[in-house]
């Protein structure tokens, strides 16, 4: 057995205190094996955490990875007129090495922010889930389908398609990859649809994820054909049925965090995207106050415009206070629980906690910086101060994705230079 210590510094436990310990992960089976006292332990391999402190790898909850491509490119708009306008003509013009470079782009970038996992909406999805695989990380992956605009043919054929990526690709990179079937949302797949596939997504043991009541304007239309809310709807079509998070959840009312609890349905809060769009401010200490599992995702590059998950739990405190008016609201310690146990949670992956038997997804944040002194509490520090660039080494499945801010996995300087030169020919393309 091959064996990585971690030692010197100190450690974020499940409880969310912090002690003095060192880290053993087994590189064979991906697992910790040990947190002990400074000293106790040894390994084949050591990362210095001197100065630092040890934390579980951040999940990223809710993502489109390769969007990096788009970063910056369409700024200051409002949802429905920033895709119909900007994104969706760009996207059109996407290759699958399009794709290819801008999830390795949003990966390194993940990577150098400690994190681990992530959840991803998007398409050529083998694309993605090569570049996942290539970077030692873990994602949940899908393609998503969407009816609107399209033909019979076109519309099955979408949904079809979503269904065998989720299949095919269940479980690869070693079982590092799992998958969900991806309706894009209940204003942009129709009913019909949804009735004839998601049975038949459950019935492979698919999760679902899909976005829901990003804004008034996916809630106000199901209001006024259907009369009822848009996850109740959700829960007429099967979508609530199974294994299920939604994307945003912004404009939900208390039955719908009561339908949400009730089904084990989670949440991926997306504050930055959420605030950038002007969507509104989800309401996420009554869901959490209700039982609700919510995590916390950057959504894609071009609403955000980073994929930094510390950026995104500041805020998620910040905004979280701001929608319960109360300065008490979405504290310190559950944004951090946000960020890990609770996205590993809607994932399905072991890891999001430092103990034995969990998966070795951890990151080791520097400590020596003037905006992190001084350590009064360093929990505090982990929501509102520490920036992704304080990251000083990335763990995966006990193996090291980046060692003292330089990334194994990839090269990052050729990773870099190959998305800029595709993205600078996607908008050439998009713009003729």
């Amino acid at each position: 057995m091959t064996e990585l210590l971690l030692t010197g510094g100190r450690v974020l436990r499940p409880d969310l205190t912090v002690e003095r310990a060192d880290v053993l992960v087994s590189q064979d089976s991906g697992e910790i094996v040990a947190v002990d006292e400074p000293g106790a332990l040894d390994g084949d391999d050591e990362l210095d955490a001197e100065s630092g402190l040890v934390i579980p790898g951040l999940v990223n909850a809710h993502t489109h990875v390769a969007m990096t491509m788009l970063r910056g490119l369409a700024d200051d708009k409002p949802l429905d007129a920033w895709l119909r306008e900007d994104v969706w003509p760009v996207e059109a013009e996407l290759t699958p090495e399009d794709i290819r470079a801008g999830a390795e782009l949003g990966l390194v970038e993940m990577i150098r922010s400690g994190t681990t996992a992530l959840s991803d909406m998007y398409f050529e999805v083998e694309e993605i889930a090569e570049a996942v695989d290539q970077a030692g990380m873990r994602a949940v992956l899908g393609f998503t389908a969407v009816t609107v605009g399209k033909d019979e043919e076109g519309a099955r054929a979408d949904l079809q398609e979503s269904l065998d990526v989720a299949k095919r690709l269940d479980g690869a990179a070693d079982g590092r990859i799992k998958t969900t079937f991806q309706p894009h949302s209940l204003t942009t797949v129709g009913e019909g649809y949804l009735r004839e596939f998601v049975p038949e997504a459950f019935d492979a043991g698919l999760s679902m994820h899909f976005h829901a009541n990003e804004t008034r304007d996916e809630v106000t239309p199901i209001l006024d054909e259907r009369g009822v809310r848009p996850l109740a709807y959700a829960e007429e079509v099967g979508l609530l049925d199974g294994d299920a998070y939604v994307a945003h959840g912004v404009h939900v009312d208390e039955s719908e965090i009561d339908l949400l609890a009730e089904t084990d349905t989670g949440v991926a809060h997306c504050p930055a995207s959420n605030m950038k769009l002007a969507s509104g401010m989800a309401p996420v200490q009554d869901l959490l106050d209700a039982g609700v599992t919510v995590g916390i995702g950057t959504d894609g590059a071009a609403s955000n415009n980073d994929l930094d998950m510390f950026d995104e739990m500041r805020d998620a405190a910040m905004l979280g206070k701001l929608a319960a008016d109360d300065a008490s609201a979405v504290d310190a310690g559950t944004v951090v629980e946000m960020a890990t146990a609770n996205g590993a949670d809607l994932l399905g992956f072991d890891s999001g906690r430092i103990e034995a038997g969990a998966n070795a997804d951890l990151a080791v944040i520097d400590l020596d910086a003037p905006h992190l002194t001084p350590a009064h509490d360093l929990v505090s520090h982990l929501a509102y101060a520490v920036r992704g660039s304080d990251v000083r080494h990335t763990v995966c499945d006990g193996e090291v994705l980046m060692r003292d801010r330089t990334v194994e996995v990839f090269d990052e300087a050729a990773v870099r230079e190959r998305a800029a030169e595709r993205a600078a020919a996607l908008v050439e393309r998009a713009e003729d």
